[in-house]
């Protein structure tokens, strides 16, 4: 399978480049019957886009989605989806102005090599977070089969913005307010540490990492094809393709590893005639496999490449050493719109497992 493309029965297939005309998607294997127009899909764009804040990039992009296939009189047909958005303002002067000065942090070198000078840099082409909105388009219609046929449904946060944490887990009412602030955290206080945490970063100059919380409910037991198809792995290759993620984990994750297994193991009971497990340190998932519990994961984000310090480099065509300072317009932290991301792209994956696993039939 191409590097373009995730899945196995729901396939998203990404196209486009950061600075190119559009970027798209097109999503292969949905069931038919499903109601689906570019309303379902639009308000999780939203979410992702570009320029909506102090602590975001100042690229505006309405990005507004276009079905091309795949639905007929308001429902999926079974035959391929075809999304799109144009991008309506790429500037690549900052780009040209670079020349062949290698950006520390950043694809250039690699895709040097690879590609032997063809790949498009402008904004990052292929490698830009800008192809994250085909994820999110896929995504949303992933999200949606999901809830109509399974009732499942996933929200993501934002639990960390360099050294500040969330202070506890969130209540269901905070999940409810995720995105009533600018760094999508349910937490009031973190949040506004947060914000002030970007904005200097911003003046200084420089950038943020952070971690994005994921807790998928309503999964039921049994997703997951072990060894390599389990739920662990495909939501890990997912979430690694997203631009800046460095690490994944699961559950009580590299906390787990420091205790002991009867601090670690959850224990079963039996609630309403389920068998449930009492805590929820695997995360939802046992030998690669749903066991009915939330799916809880934690994505980390590198700090952004693209800062405005001068930085030392090498000019890839001459080897001689450089001083280079990024110019353009770029996000100071990427985790405040990366939420989103993270849910379309757990959406994906389970959906598909669910597909693969006979959860979900051919006609909804």
């Amino acid at each position: 399978m191409s590097g373009s493309s995730i899945g196995r029965r729901l396939v998203l297939t990404s196209f486009g480049e950061s600075h190119g005309r559009c970027v798209g998607a097109v999503l292969d294997g949905c069931p038919a019957g499903l109601r689906l127009s570019e309303r379902d899909i639009q308000p999780m764009l939203d979410l992702r886009r570009p320029g909506q804040s102090a602590v975001t990039t100042q690229r505006k992009e309405a990005d507004r989605v276009e079905i091309l296939s795949g639905t007929f009189r308001g429902r999926t047909t079974g035959a391929p989806i075809a999304m799109l958005t144009w991008n309506r303002d790429a500037d690549s002067s900052s780009y040209d102005r670079m020349g062949d000065l290698l950006r520390p942090g950043h694809v250039d070198h690699t895709a040097l090599v690879k590609y032997g000078g063809h790949a498009d840099r402008r904004g990052g082409g292929r490698f830009s977070g800008r192809l994250t909105a085909t994820h999110v388009m896929g995504g949303a219609v992933a999200r949606k089969l999901l809830d109509a046929a399974l009732g499942v449904r996933t929200v993501s946060y934002t639990a960390q913005v360099g050294g500040v944490e969330m202070s506890s887990e969130p209540s269901p009412r905070a999940l409810r307010s995720i995105y009533r602030n600018d760094v999508r955290c349910p937490d009031a206080r973190a949040a506004s540490r947060m914000r002030e945490l970007i904005l200097a970063a911003r003046r200084a100059g420089d950038s943020l990492g952070g971690i994005v919380r994921s807790v998928t409910t309503g999964a039921p037991a049994g997703l997951g094809e072990p060894l390599f198809a389990s739920v662990e792995s495909e939501l890990a290759r997912a979430m690694l393709s997203i631009p800046s993620v460095k690490g994944v984990e699961f559950g009580s994750g590299f906390a787990g590893a420091a205790g002991s297994g009867s601090q670690n193991n959850d224990t079963y009971e039996v609630r309403r005639s389920r068998i449930v497990t009492r805590t929820n340190n695997a995360g939802g998932v046992l030998g690669g496999i749903s066991n009915g519990m939330p799916i809880t994961m934690n994505v980390a984000f590198k700090p952004v490449s693209s800062i405005g310090m001068a930085q030392p480099t090498v000019n890839a065509r001459t080897r001689r050493p450089a001083v280079l300072r990024v110019r353009g317009r770029h996000d100071p932290c990427v985790v405040p719109r990366a939420p989103p991301v993270v849910d379309a792209l757990v959406s994906l994956v389970l959906a598909d497992l669910a597909l693969v696993g006979g959860f979900v039939g051919p006609v909804l």
